[in-house]
């Protein structure tokens, strides 16, 4: 049997690679001393279970030191993101309630951290200080506990909100990861991290990888080309991506690299528009491309390639142990093909989740204990297979007329002219609103009048009229986060300027 967890890994195999990244390759054996050598620090600074220590790294080794460091104490970590200014790491330290900190970005940080009053400890990841003590564990009481993350929201719609979840239990023994079998993640796997670690996905199934015994190989940041240097060269096998990362891979030469090691490819995070779907379907190797649908709260759907292609556009069924319900305002179970809120049950065996210092949101998510929202719409139909509308927030209203922003979005990015797209509503004095397009112009595309008349053309062929946009604007690149998932109201907001929003 193939040793788990990656203190067995170090025990039974201690040259096995765990991280890849660039020329450096760190083996099971060093990440278990670093991470036993971080559980010394936070001990050190009185740093224990239960409490939450802020994690702000870029894409590398020493983040997943660290985070492992603090599973070992039986502390959560607290990700923030490393594009955060100076005001937002301040306001996640105070909100989450850290009492330590790692970061490498000291230009961003340093200032926050006098008016900190509940931080103890705060460490630059640089610090020789850290990497030099015993690679001994100080305790062997959480030596196979599982990393916990407290995960905020990304916030694209206002101030992100903590996801609070207990710590992890005391383990001398990595215990298997469920999810982490659902995907058949196993000791031979090589994983791709493409995406900021610090989001819940690229971060989480990243170390499930580890968890299993895999290698990770870590990206600093998404470059198509890169990407498939990287999968070709290291055999990648496993990844989790976002819609935008397919959008530039199909942009990408990428034909001229082998993808043949691939055997599972995630995605999720926002909507794939299906004509993007259909080709990265080309891209990667029959049956490999799963979608799924969830969140920081938990998990919703699942969707393999077959399914797909008879179910274009859905993002799949309850996941193993899940139950998927559409309600109206009033917590109503709505039947098939009825548009509503999307509710999903807890997954089985897990704690119920809170919004932290939110318990207002924390209500206003749960219909029950066991079943939550996190403001999706769509529809199920009759063999049970969920489709996505939108955000409860993105949704526009013309003319008392609900209009999914998604189905836009979608037909626009089948125009070979348009490397990515957003709709929104706008003021309109009769409407209430009108649909506004924002393209991303792909490579070789002039924006313009011409342009913008040849999209509208081409949404006159796919929308009926209420739901095609009146006008199109350009914009250079895309307002989105890296794990892509789009800044809508940094668009939209200055339309609406002097005027009251609906929503």
């Amino acid at each position: 049997m193939e040793p788990r967890g990656i203190n067995g890994v170090a025990r039974e195999d201690p040259d096995r690679i765990a991280l890849v990244a660039g020329d450096r390759r760190m083996s099971f054996a060093e990440l278990d001393a670093d991470a036993n050598r971080i559980a010394h620090v936070l001990t050190n600074a009185v740093v224990g279970p239960g409490e939450r220590v802020a994690v702000m790294l870029h894409n590398r080794p020493e983040l997943f030191a660290v985070w492992n460091g603090v599973a070992r104490v039986g502390a959560l970590v607290v990700p923030v993101s490393y594009r955060s200014l100076t005001s937002e790491v301040a306001y996640l330290v105070d909100d989450s309630g850290a009492t330590a900190l790692f970061y490498d970005d000291a230009e961003v940080v340093d200032p926050a951290l006098p008016e900190r009053s509940g931080l103890r400890a705060a460490w630059h990841a640089d610090d020789d200080a850290l990497w030099s003590g015993s690679g001994t564990p100080p305790t062997d009481e959480y030596l196979g506990a599982s990393v916990v993350t407290m995960n905020y929201t990304s916030g694209t719609t206002g101030r992100p909100k903590g996801i609070e979840r207990v710590a992890p239990p005391p383990a001398k023994e990595y215990a298997p990861n469920a999810l982490a079998a659902v995907w058949g993640f196993t000791g031979t796997d090589a994983h791709l991290l493409c995406g900021p670690a610090y989001h819940t996905a690229p971060g989480n199934y990243a170390q499930f990888s580890l968890g299993e015994g895999g290698s990770v190989v870590i990206m600093p940041r998404f470059v198509a080309e890169s990407c498939l240097e990287l999968i070709e060269r290291e055999r990648v096998t496993t990844s989790h991506m976002v819609p935008a990362n397919f959008i530039r891979i199909l942009e990408a030469r990428w034909q001229d690299h082998d993808r043949s090691s691939i055997k599972k490819i995630l995605h999720a995070a926002a909507p794939c528009p299906p004509a993007v779907k259909r080709q990265i379907m080309e891209v990667f190797p029959a049956g490999t491309v799963w979608e799924y649908y969830g969140a920081s709260e938990g998990m919703g759907t699942v969707i393999s390639p077959e399914e797909w292609l008879r179910k274009p556009g859905s993002v799949g069924r309850a996941f193993p142990g899940l139950r998927i319900t559409i309600r109206d305002d009033d917590g109503n179970e709505l039947a098939p093909g009825e548009v509503g809120s999307v509710y999903t049950s807890a997954m089985p065996g897990m704690p119920k989740f809170e919004y932290h210092n939110a318990p207002e949101k924390t209500a206003s998510a749960f219909l029950s204990p066991g079943t939550y929202t996190i403001g999706d719409i769509g529809r199920v139909d009759a063999d049970g297979w969920v489709y996505l509308a939108d955000r409860a927030a993105n949704m526009i209203i013309s003319g008392g007329v609900n209009i999914y922003p998604a189905e836009i979005e979608s037909a626009l990015l089948a125009h070979p002219a348009v490397a990515d797209a957003a709709a929104f509503g706008i003021p309109h004095d009769d409407w209430g609103e009108e649909v506004k397009a924002v393209v991303e112009p792909a490579p070789g595309h002039e924006p313009g009048p011409d342009l913008a008349a040849a999209l509208l053309d081409h949404c006159a062929d796919r929308l009926a009229g209420y739901k095609r946009p009146k006008t199109v604007d350009f914009i250079a690149e895309m307002p989105r986060d890296p794990n892509g998932k789009l800044y809508k109201r940094r668009l939209r907001d200055p339309y609406w300027e002097g005027h009251q929003r609906p929503l």
